[in-house]
Order: C-alpha cells, then structure tokens, then sequence
C-alpha cells in the first residue's frame, strides 16, 4: 500500500545549529502517530516542516506519492490542517468567521445560515453553547480557543492532520471527546500526527510512537509493543533509574490529578443538577433573603423612628426657641424702644433726637428680624389659624421676597389635621420653595392642597424652571446639593406617604406628595391667588 506520508532522511538547520537530523518515517492511511520527546527535542519543528510552513535544509516529503513543496497553499491543496499549540485566530472577528476563514461556504454570496448551522453542530459535540459562534474571539478563554481552532481544522477536507500539543488547554473530558473523533477521523483513512507530553493521551489513541532526542529519531515504536518505561527511557537517553523513574513518577501522577480534578468537577455538576431538581438550593436562598429582608425591614424601622424622634426633637427646640425670642427678647426690645420713646420727648436737642431715632430704627429692624427668624422657627399661625392661614401667611411672604408669582389652590372644605402632619406639610412646602428659589430659576409657580378620597392630604407644587435632565435619586440629588427634596422625602417616609418628582406641564420640576390621614377635623377654607 502506498504511504500517506513519506519522510526521508529529512535535515533542519538553524544559524549553524543543526535542529533535526536524518528523520525517516512512513504514515499509513488511518495512522495515528504520537510524537514525543523532551523540550528542544525538535517535536514543534518537525510537525510545522510536516504542515508546510518551514521548508527543510534538506530531506523530501510526499503526500500520497507528490513532494511537498512548502507553500501555505501547496499543503492545504493536498489536505494538510495543522493546529499549532498557540491558536492563531482574528481576534477581532467573531468565532463563526475564524472557523470558516478561507474556506467560506457560498458562492457570489456567504451563505451565513449553512456556515452557522455547521458551527453549531461542532459546538455542540465539544460541549459549547451555539452562541459562542457569534461572540468576539477575543472575549474567549484558552480552552474555547483551541477548540475553535480545532473545529476549524475539521470542518474541512483533511487528508494528513497535524496536532502540535493541541490538548493541553483542554479539560480531560473535552480531551476524551477529541480523541473519539480522531479515532472516527482515522476509520475514514485521514492521517493523524500529534505530538503530546501526556504519554497517557499518547498511549490511549496512537499506533506508533515516533521518539525524537536531541533533534535525532531515537525510535519509531509500535505502541502496543512497548511501555511507557521504554519510551521515557528513549526520551532521556538513558536507561538509569534515578533519570527515568522521576518522569514516569510525574507523568503519572499528573494523568491520575487530571482525572481526579475531572471526576470531582463531574460529581459537582451532578450535585448542582440533583439541588436544581429539588429546589433545595432556591428555597435556602429565598429563606435567606426573607430572613436578610426582616433583618433590614427592622434595622429601617429603627432608622425612620430615630429620625421622627430627631425631627420631633428638633422641632420641639424650634417652637421653644420661637417662643423664648417673642415672649422674651422681642419684649424686652420692644418695652427699650418705649423707654427711649419717653426719653426722647423730654430732650431738646437736635442732635440728640437724630441719634435716638436712629437707635430706634434699628431697634425696630432688629424685632423685624426677629419676628422673621420666629416665624421660621415655627409660624405663628399654624398653631392659631391652621395650615392653610399658614400657608397663606408662608406663601405671601415668600412671593414678595423672591418676586416670584405664586397660585396658591386650596380646595374646600379643608380639613384640620394632627399638629405632626400640619407641621409636616408645612415643612414640605416651605422646603419646597426654598428649593425653587435655590434652583429652579422660576417665574411662576403653583402650589394646590386638597383632600383626597381616602381622607389624606394631597400637596403639589409645579414651577416653569429647568427642571431636572434626568430622573431624580437621593443620590444625585446629594450631589446637586438639592438638600431640600431630601429632607422632603425623610418627611414624606416618616408619614408612610408617597413622594413622586416628575416633569411639570411648564417643563419645569413637579412635586407631587400624598399623606395619609386618620383623624381630620372640619373646617372651611378658600381658592386664592398670591
């Protein structure tokens, strides 16, 4: 029978140093030849010189009986794939393109469906999901890329294939399905060589061994007339023990780590599988999220009824604070500028009078002021009058110090509420404002109060400022110092209410807040326009 591959007395020469010297072999149809032997022993030459990428120094090789004449084009028209150990794949194309790279099905046109259909299958043999075809090859790990580059390697019409340490990126289970197919590619008549450090993997699949040492062909063996001892000890070039047995050592031992590694990698998967089937794992997560979710649940309750008590607390400082400055400061002022009032009637002179009405003046700016700074502390006639006298009062106010045109839409009847939520809703609207006049570079604005269905208090406040480009969050709003909105929402939260920030139909900002009521207490108010 003529051979597949004929290899006489094949010499590489590299700067003066010879590589390989006097390889001599034949490779029968459906062959499987295993290439061994120690680093630099001139395994990796030999195959890419086999593949036709380097030629020799001298030495012929034929294919089916035609020399070899060392083009990429050449070896590929006779039907040699080679798969080196490094893949060389496009990195910027995707895995459907590398496999078919330059050998693309279609005619005038790529016919991409056939192509994918292809690609799936060999996926799928190995293990791989059919959308990795269409992934980036630069976004794979190095086990996928070498089986990419072996199914690239087999989608085509193959006579002689060379295999340069082409495993050893791959699991042990990817290997064994390698190997099924190397064997089903021999049944067929193809050629295989591949070289190996595994002498297990070698052993498993090969029907001669060729063992190079030193450049030089030390053997050509059948495998099964020889051991793994015989063919160490032709790597080595040396039958002494103290050589030979640590390399037997380590290469057991590292097929029996490999095995194990895969069987406890197999035994996960099935204990993955039988948790999924039984739902154990899902219900040990969900019963700790429901036991994380209580934990926050309470740790949030703690939180909100700190912050009420705070809140309370600092409201409390602000009304005695309020009531300090009117019943004591602002009186003690007051009864000063009487005093001087009397004195000032029974001085004549000129010069004197100016100085007591300035005293006066500023005396009486100082009460303004003061009775300004009370109002904020805590409006006088929220307590008297109600939310919506304080509204108006608040709102009155705030239009004639910003020039700001305000709608103030109070729907009746309205009724009397707690003394937390009116304090509340004043506080919203006041901050509400405040954050108007911060940032909404506004000229108008709108602010309704009414009562809801469900016996709630509704509040919206609408401007025609430059609103917000983006949804609004407690973080952002942090970072655009918009401390009024949250102060807002910790109100809002404390109150079970609900808080919605949105586009106004001005284009401006909306604040829309609803609070639920459970005691309200008639009373009638009015619509005005401030």
């Amino acid at each position: 029978m003529l051979p597949l591959l004929s290899v006489r007395e094949l010499h590489v020469v590299f700067a003066a140093k010879p590589i390989l010297s006097g390889i001599t072999f034949d490779l029968r149809p459906g062959e499987i030849l295993g290439v061994v032997g120690l680093r630099s022993a001139g395994k990796s030459v030999l195959l890419q010189v086999l593949a036709g990428i380097y030629p020799p120094t001298t030495g012929e090789v034929q294919i089916d009986g035609i020399p070899l004449a060392w083009k990429a084009q050449s070896a590929r028209r006779l039907g040699i794939e080679f798969v080196p150990q490094t893949p060389p794949l496009v990195e910027i194309m995707p895995v459907l393109n590398n496999i078919f790279l330059g050998r693309e099905r279609g005619n005038r046109r790529l016919d991409q469906a056939t192509m994918a259909t292809i690609a799936y299958q060999w996926l799928d043999r190995f293990g791989l999901p059919p959308g990795l075809a269409h992934q980036q090859t630069a976004d794979l790990t190095e086990e996928e890329r070498q089986l990419i580059a072996l199914i690239r390697a087999f989608v085509r019409p193959v006579r002689l294939l060379i295999l340069d340490e082409a495993f050893s990126a791959l699991s042990f289970m990817r290997q064994q399905a390698v190997l099924q197919y190397l064997r089903e590619l021999a049944a067929t008549g193809v050629g295989i060589i591949f070289s190996s450090d595994d002498l297990n993997l070698i052993f498993s699949i090969t029907n001669r061994i060729l063992v190079l040492y030193q450049g030089r062909q030390a053997a050509l063996r059948t495998t099964g007339d020889t051991t793994p001892r015989d063919i160490v000890e032709l790597m080595v070039g040396s039958v002494r023990q103290e050589r030979v047995t640590p390399l037997i050592w380590a290469f057991e031992n590292y097929y029996q780590a490999q095995q194990q590694a895969e069987t406890l990698r197999q035994r996960q998967q099935q204990l993955q599988h039988n948790l999924d089937e039984q739902d154990s794992l899902n219900r040990e997560l969900v019963r700790q999220l429901q036991t994380q979710m209580i934990a926050l649940d309470q740790l949030n309750r703690a939180l909100q009824e700190a912050n009420h008590r705070l809140i309370d607390e600092r409201e409390a400082e602000r009304k005695a604070l309020a009531r300090e400055l009117h019943d004591q400061v602002i009186q003690d002022l007051l009864s000063f500028n009487y005093q001087l009032e009397h004195v000032e009637e029974e001085i004549d002179q000129e010069s004197i009078l100016e100085e007591l009405q300035h005293i006066r003046r500023g005396i009486r700016e100082v009460v303004a002021m003061l009775r300004q700074m009370c109002s904020d502390l805590r409006p006088p006639t929220l307590d008297s009058h109600g939310l919506a006298a304080a509204l108006r009062s608040l709102v009155s106010q705030w239009s004639e110090q910003t020039g700001i045109r305000v709608e103030l839409k109070i729907a009746e009847p309205l009724e009397r509420w707690s003394e937390t939520i009116e304090l509340t809703v004043f506080r919203i609207v006041q901050e509400g404002l405040n954050n108007v006049r911060k940032h909404a570079r506004a000229t108008q604005v709108v602010l309704e109060v009414r009562r809801t269905s469900a016996a709630g208090i509704m509040v919206r406040l609408a401007d025609n400022g430059k609103g917000m480009a983006t949804p609004p969050d407690l973080r952002s709003l942090s970072e655009q110092k918009h401390f009024g909105l949250i102060s807002i929402s910790e109100r809002v939260s404390l109150l079970r209410g609900t808080l919605r920030i949105g586009p106004s139909a001005w284009g401006g900002l909306e604040l829309q807040v609803e609070i639920p009521n459970p005691a309200p207490f008639p009373t009638t108010e009015g619509i005005g326009v401030v």
